[in-house]
């Protein structure tokens, strides 16, 4: 079972999937769940993403990929601790986004060194850093995605990149003192400041 359908979730699915596993991927958006259900195998089902639904699924799938993600913004809890209890004994939970707080409760960030946990009888795997089982290969991927960014910001300022490359502005969380991010100025209670009005 796969909570959230963005990109690591539709990857996930995808993996899950070739591997034969029968899978359950839910998200909010049923636009994004249309999509899935026309580009994944038939032993790929999508949901709504809904308390009663994942309580319901959560009692027969043996592994539990969180990959919520809010940008900027803490993910909601969508397995609470009393529903490691409706779990079978040796299900497998995994928070992809355990470095911005997950949304599993009873995940905490581990190491690979010590990557998992259990609690009541459920397998937590929340290490923080995962793309580092893999690092260079993670490397070249995030090296290739962003070091054209990263030139630009070197050679114009981050002002005029960000006027040259407008999807720049949208990765910055502060200038001048003043939050330009709305995901950050709520979870710290921030006064926010549209990042335009900095152009």
């Amino acid at each position: 079972m796969i909570l959230g359908g963005g990109i690591v979730g539709t990857q996930a699915a995808k993996m899950a999937a070739g591997l034969g596993a029968t899978v359950t991927i839910m998200d909010i958006s049923l636009n994004r769940l249309r999509y899935l259900s026309d580009i994944m195998p038939a032993n790929v089902i999508t949901m709504f993403s809904s308390e009663y639904n994942i309580r319901k699924a959560i009692k027969d799938h043996d592994l539990i990929v969180g990959a919520v993600l809010i940008p900027g913004a803490k993910a909601p809890h969508l397995i609470t601790r009393d529903m490691l209890r409706e779990m079978r004994p040796g299900t497998v939970v995994v928070d992809v986004a355990v470095d911005q707080g997950g949304c599993i409760e009873t995940c905490r960030p581990t190491t690979h060194e010590n990557p998992t946990y259990i609690i009541d009888d459920v397998v937590h795997y929340c290490v923080a850093n995962m793309p580092g089982a893999v690092p260079y290969t993670s490397t070249l991927a995030l090296t290739n995605a962003t070091l054209p960014y990263a030139i630009r910001l070197a050679n114009k300022g981050w002002k005029q990149a960000c006027i040259e490359k407008p999807e720049l502005k949208y990765g910055l969380n502060i200038v001048n003192g003043k939050v330009v991010y709305q995901g950050v100025a709520e979870a710290f209670n921030l006064p926010y400041e549209s990042v335009d009005s900095l152009f």
